[in-house]
């Protein structure tokens, strides 16, 4: 499943080949936002991992969230998902 906007926001499930997985994935998302000082809202259900991206300080999206949302799918492929 692709990003949607919705609203102001960036949406997209990921289902993971496994927990253990999910959570990897997860920690990279966490270190690639960390470094870009960007966080995504996550949500965690068994495999399947919930984003929700937008930039709370402009009132909705920006290039940091298309910027994160690359990432993120990056990081969602080289672990499988």
């Amino acid at each position: 499943m692709a990003w949607t906007k919705d609203g102001e926001t960036l949406r997209r499930s990921i289902e993971a080949p496994d927990f253990p997985t999910a959570i990897l994935i997860v920690d990279r998302v966490a270190e690639e936002a960390e470094k870009m000082n960007h966080h995504p809202d996550i949500d965690i259900r068994w495999r399947k991992l919930h984003f929700t991206l937008t930039t709370h300080d402009a009132g909705g999206l920006t290039d940091l969230d298309y910027r994160l949302a690359e990432r993120i799918d990056e990081i969602a492929r080289s672990h499988g998902a």
